[in-house]
């Protein structure tokens, strides 16, 4: 209740989505404490030990109220919202405090991880040190951002897997000759699949030309379907995408396909691979892989155009992708046809940047950023 009613919206900017429980509160307090008594034993004196994501904001609280001094790290895989947002949340300070029981706390952005010194200078009075560092009762508190990355290279290798290429031949054979735009993503309030839509529809209004000639592929598994949130967003995306193919569609093509399933990594790095654009717009996201596995996943001698919403982590690491607010129709709808229309040079140039970035800043390193990190500050 606590971690997805309460917690997630509020992270995610959506204080108008949120519930607000004390008794799921403190269900979200018991089980990081069970978890931390189940821990406990098994820890050793040289052990380090690696905490993530949001449902487990408290167990460093709980592990120290334990006696256990070793060093913990935490990272939090999902945004950090900014402090006028968060003091929304009944108990931030409180939260946020029993945070600071970890030595590292690691953010999937620069603008995440400054929001939460931000709070913590504000609300709590602390003090920083340097540019990332926290003064916390004799304590130091490194609070940074350690972009996530991806297997860059095993993904490319995915890519080019038999399943890849049976899905690439489905693809070809279906699109016949024309191009598609995909979009990935769980059905989630957050992704702005009902503002992805609109954009489309606006792309096929401003620019005619492309009628007939180019399709949006939207996967979208459910996620949390018993909330009523998620049953709505379903509802009008089900909607949009009989709007849309009742008003531009024709006898052999159809704009938008919609599918509410998933696909195995193989078959979908294949679908990437046939799709000239990765149109990845949420409203607000951690990081957001996609845009990376879109790009891992590419041919370097005719890559495909990934563009991106300013509001996920991603748009730090990615500048040659072509950033937007996914909240302007317009503005997404003009990228895309930027997209559409790029010279094949230009592409390969933006590519290129990208794919060099995504090899050295992979999974491996953000791991041995991070664990270097956790090991220097304890």
């Amino acid at each position: 209740g606590f971690a997805n009613k309460t917690l997630w919206p509020v992270l995610h900017y959506r204080l108008d989505l949120a519930v607000f429980d004390r008794r799921a509160e403190e269900g979200y307090r018991r089980v990081n404490e069970r978890f931390a008594v189940r821990l406990r034993p098994l820890v050793q004196s040289d052990d380090i030990i690696w905490v993530h994501d949001y449902h487990f904001l408290s167990l460093a609280a709980e592990l120290r109220a334990m006696d256990v001094g070793n060093p913990i790290g935490f990272f939090l895989h999902i945004p950090f919202p900014a402090p006028e947002i968060l003091a929304g949340l009944p108990n931030a300070a409180t939260l946020v405090r029993r945070m600071l029981a970890y030595d590292v706390i690691g953010f999937q952005s620069k603008r995440c991880a400054d929001n939460f010194r931000r709070f913590a200078i504000e609300e709590l009075d602390l003090v920083l040190e340097g540019e990332d560092v926290l003064k916390v009762e004799g304590r130091r508190v490194t609070a940074r951002a350690f972009p996530i990355g991806i297997d860059a290279a095993g993904y490319s290798k995915q890519a080019m897997s038999p399943e890849a290429r049976r899905a690439m031949a489905r693809m070809e054979k279906l699109l016949n000759g024309r191009q598609q735009i995909i979009g990935v993503d769980r059905i989630d309030y957050s992704k702005g699949l009902p503002e992805r839509f609109r954009a489309f529809e606006r792309l096929l209004e401003d620019y005619p030309e492309n009628r007939g000639r180019v399709s949006l592929m939207q996967v979208a598994p459910p996620s949390r379907s018993e909330l009523d949130a998620y049953v709505e967003i379903r509802r009008e995306l089900e909607e949009l995408t009989g709007h849309v193919n009742g008003r531009f569609g024709d006898l052999d093509w159809v704009p938008i396909r919609y599918m509410t399933r998933s696909f195995q990594r193989r078959v979908l790095a294949g679908i990437y691979r046939s799709s000239r654009v990765a149109l990845v717009t949420p409203l607000r996201d951690g990081m957001n892989l996609v845009a990376k596995e879109y790009v891992a996943a590419q041919r370097a001698e005719d890559p495909g155009v990934v563009v991106l919403s300013r509001f996920a982590g991603a748009a730090e690491q990615m500048p040659e992708a072509l950033i937007v607010n996914p909240h302007s129709a317009e503005g997404v709808a003009a990228s895309l046809q930027h997209a559409l229309t790029m010279s094949l040079e230009e592409r390969r140039q933006r590519w290129q940047a990208l794919f060099d970035r995504l090899c050295e800043e992979d999974a491996a390193s953000w791991a041995r950023s991070f664990m270097d990190t956790l090991r220097q500050v304890h």
